[in-house]
């Protein structure tokens, strides 16, 4: 059977208040909050994330392909799930692919990946998905909009939840777009995107996929439906015969938002924490059209551990003010530090150290068996010369032996605070301390290394790893 085998949902750590947003603009105060992604990350970050959570604890030589589906990648032109598969330290000869231009890509991706294992093209296939997306200040997308992501492992063999059947309809309508010179998404009249876009779409296609199924609407435990707020998904519930209480799945809008194209990923993964074996979920995706899946939860769900819940990620936050969210995203201009401008990166340097950088891979000595980063020739232990293995540190946990805060570094969220970082089992590196609240970094603290954007210069996008205090 072809199925699910792990699955993870990555919340970033910051929210802000939608009552927040309302004050600066003397509006309607909302409820809730979103959530928000740090100034160092980005649809990239935030899927490796993800996808680091997923993976972990399986035999990652067997990902043959990596899907990554987004509406706000960094670069316009040039792969993302190349560097994604490479920050993931994953096979040089993973297929790779990026999906875009609707928020059902992530859901696309995935039944592109059931096609394939089905084909026999691949043993297991890693599906992520992430969006930060930008609404007008002031409007209503930007109460709505909210940062995320989530991926999802696929492939035969102890899967938690077999995906049984599909359904897929395409339909073309100009009801949410933002075009190749558009920062902000836009929309049409609100009653045209709710009547004949969403609610059209999304109740037609999940009915024909019951009737192709052969299911009444008692036979499903959870219905896992896209919505783009809290007020629509009671509205698809009801057309569509489920019980919101006891059969739809949380959006989740009122603590995080509508994360885009991770949404419905995020939602399953939510579902599948508390799911029982035979349970039958209905998926359903919205974006120009709609994919729906029918999964039933195996036996091996008790087997299976999560990572980190999207519960405890929903409770694990620090909320920021509405000012700051416009300075990270740069809505707010504000005077640069008298500093020189920074050095363009060199793109020979940057693929020198691809593969070793990227996925913060060292090595460790063959004679007496020390971690050491980066890579040595010589093991400044016991100096054996060029007796190695390599040795990834991305996802060992760390102490944090020794730190500072600078306050002169130019930064979107000043101080920077730089620490040394010991490793479980060896090794020791300098980074960035991110996520962080001032009042909690201490000699001794544990941290774990996450994936993030260290700069932009010009039109060059630089990651690293950066130290994240485990909570």
């Amino acid at each position: 059977m072809v199925g699910i085998k792990s699955f993870s949902a990555y919340i970033p750590f910051f929210r802000l208040s939608r009552k927040e947003i309302a004050q600066f603009w003397n509006g309607f105060p909302g409820k809730g909050e979103k959530a928000v992604a740090n100034f160092d990350e980005d649809s990239i970050t935030m899927a490796v994330e993800s996808s680091m959570n997923c993976i972990s604890g399986f035999d990652t030589a067997q990902i043959d392909e990596l899907y990554f589906a987004s509406t706000s990648s960094p670069y316009k032109e040039k792969q993302a799930s190349a560097l994604i598969s490479t920050a993931l330290d994953l096979r040089k000869d993973v297929f790779t692919v990026d999906l875009a231009g609707s928020l059902r890509s992530g859901m696309s991706a995935v039944k592109t990946a059931v096609n394939s294992i089905k084909a026999g093209s691949a043993n297991d296939v890693l599906v992520c998905a992430s969006d930060i997306r930008l609404g007008f200040p002031k409007g209503s997308y930007e109460m709505d909009f909210g940062d995320g992501g989530a991926a999802l492992l696929l492939g035969k063999d102890k899967v938690v939840a077999q995906i049984v059947d599909t359904y897929s309809v395409a339909d073309e309508i100009n009801d949410i777009w933002r075009s190749d010179k558009d920062t902000f998404v836009l929309a049409w009249e609100e009653r045209f995107v709710r009547e004949k876009g969403y609610l059209r779409v999304l109740v037609e296609t999940a009915s024909a996929a019951m009737k192709k199924f052969g299911l009444e609407p008692k036979d499903i435990s959870k219905a896992v439906l896209y919505a783009p707020n809290g007020k629509l998904i009671s509205g698809a519930a009801r057309k569509l015969g489920f019980d919101m209480k006891t059969q739809v799945q949380d959006t989740l809008y009122a603590q995080m938002g509508n994360t885009g194209t991770a949404l419905a990923p995020m939602l399953l993964a939510a579902a599948l924490e508390t799911a029982k074996p035979g349970d039958k979920i209905l998926w359903a995706g919205y974006g120009d059209g709609s994919d729906v899946m029918l999964l039933e939860v195996t036996d091996e769900i008790k087997n299976y551990k999560v990572k980190r819940s999207v519960e405890k990620q929903l409770n694990e936050k620090k909320m920021i003010t509405y000012q700051k969210f416009l300075s990270w995203r740069e809505l707010l201009q504000s005077d640069p530090p008298a500093r020189p401008p920074l050095e363009k990166p060199s793109a020979v340097s940057l693929w020198r150290d691809s593969r070793k950088g990227l996925s913060l891979t060292g090595v460790k000595c063959l004679n007496c068996g020390t971690p050491q980063y980066p890579s040595q020739r010589v093991c400044f232990k016991c100096k054996t010369k060029d007796q190695f293995e390599r040795y990834r540190f991305a996802d060992k946990l760390g102490k944090l032996v020794t730190f500072s805060h600078d306050n002169l570094a130019p930064s979107l969220d000043p101080p920077t605070t730089v620490g040394a970082v010991d490793y479980e089992g060896g090794g020791r590196v300098m980074t960035e301390i991110t996520d962080r609240e001032m009042e909690e970094i201490k000699v001794d603290m544990s941290v774990r290394m996450s994936f993030r954007r260290f700069r932009v210069v010009g039109s060059i996008y630089d990651y690293w790893w950066k130290g994240t205090p485990v909570r």
